[in-house]
């Protein structure tokens, strides 16, 4: 009775949809199908038969590799549905109502032991979603930076920037847009990676990018008030309300900003739950935590739709050093996060020291570019 479902309508409204795994089923379930317990679990590689008639599986061998883990399965597709799939076990591994663009699959092509996974995933979005797959990341840049140039006029801009990819990424674009009208606050909370306050003093204080550069070393500030904590959200709490508060007294001497800008990216949109259930992710991945009274007419985001992989892409368009645009995802609190009990100076040395052994370690092994997030 608390299994999560959806409003039935969403199949009514002649727009295609993929359910996966609990969503064949429950796709199934509200159309009239018949899902019960399977009276043999699958987990795991299974070879699933396909159908050469459906466009899911076209340019996918009949018989391939997909990933199970169910143990429930569609005893009966609901009316209308077609089945397009099945194994040794499960007799609707697929189904579908081709004329209402509605496709269920019970096993997960997204994932990597699925062996031709994507292929169907391509199926889906190009063939029956009838996508072009032609946005291209050169053009965004250009078109970026051209839209913010007349947005922005002869506004001030003012960008708080963390050092880490989203944020440098989003600081470049504005400084190639309005150079001298952009401010960036570059905090040193005393958290950060062995030399990375160097490296991002260095980028954004020098010649290449044109726009006031303003560090504030507040290492002291920082441990006096982590001083005694021990518990990891107080700590974030604590990290993120002081930034907040130094960028407002930064901005109050600035004085009249009219645009904020935000590294928010499109995972960041997601995490920060829009409502949903995502919302009790831990506070450091949020979106919020505003300044209360910063002035300003409107939030920027220039990197808003994009994800990790395109805005260090961007990054690279923009002249950024490939050590910030590859530089591994790091949180708003820091080596905070990282370190048990109180957060002391001497703790932040030894764990800076570890992270920057290990990080050289995967270098010399030539992983670096291979492992998505290796911390």
């Amino acid at each position: 009775n608390n299994a999560p479902t959806i409003d039935p309508a969403l199949f009514e409204m002649g727009i295609p949809v993929l359910g996966i795994c609990y969503g064949s089923q429950l796709m199934s379930h509200l159309l009239g199908g018949r899902v019960c317990r399977a009276p043999e679990r699958e987990y795991g590689k299974t070879i699933v038969h396909t159908s050469e008639e459906s466009p899911i599986f076209q340019k996918v061998n009949r018989d391939t590799v997909c990933w199970m883990s169910h143990n429930d399965y569609i005893e009966m597709p609901a009316p209308g549905f077609t089945i397009t799939a099945y194994t040794g076990n499960c007799p609707v591994a697929a189904a579908e109502n081709h004329e209402k663009k509605l496709y269920a699959v019970q096993f997960h092509p997204e994932v990597l032991h699925t062996q031709e996974g994507k292929q169907m995933l391509h199926n889906f979005v190009y063939e029956v979603c009838g996508c072009k797959g032609d946005w291209k990341m050169d053009s965004f840049v250009e078109n970026s930076i051209t839209a913010l140039r007349e947005k922005i006029g002869s506004g001030k801009v003012l960008c708080a920037l963390s050092g880490g990819v989203d944020s440098s990424v989003a600081a470049a674009m504005l400084s190639k847009a309005v150079g001298s009208q952009l401010t960036c606050v570059f905090v040193d909370h005393g958290l950060l990676r062995k030399n990375e306050k160097e490296q991002v003093c260095e980028i954004f204080g020098g010649e290449n990018f044109e726009m006031n550069f303003i560090c504030v070393d507040a290492r002291q500030r920082y441990y006096k008030k982590l001083a005694g904590v021990t518990e990891p959200e107080q700590k974030r709490k604590i990290i993120g309300e002081e930034f907040i508060r130094i960028f407002e007294e930064e901005a109050k001497k600035i004085g009249r900003v009219d645009f904020l800008v935000q590294g928010t990216i499109y995972p960041d949109v997601v995490e920060s739950g829009l409502g949903g259930e995502s919302t009790v992710i831990k506070s450091h991945h949020n979106v919020g935590g505003l300044p209360d009274y910063v002035d300003f007419k409107e939030i920027v985001e220039p990197l808003r739709e994009l994800f990790k992989d395109e805005v260090r892409q961007a990054g690279r368009e923009l002249g950024l050093p490939e050590y910030l645009v590859s530089r591994q995802p790091f949180p708003g609190p820091g080596l905070a996060v990282r370190i048990i009990g109180e957060v002391t100076p001497k703790k932040v040395v030894m764990v800076q020291d570890a992270d920057a052994i290990w990080r050289e370690e995967i270098a010399k092994a030539g992983l670096e570019g291979q492992l998505n997030q290796y911390y």
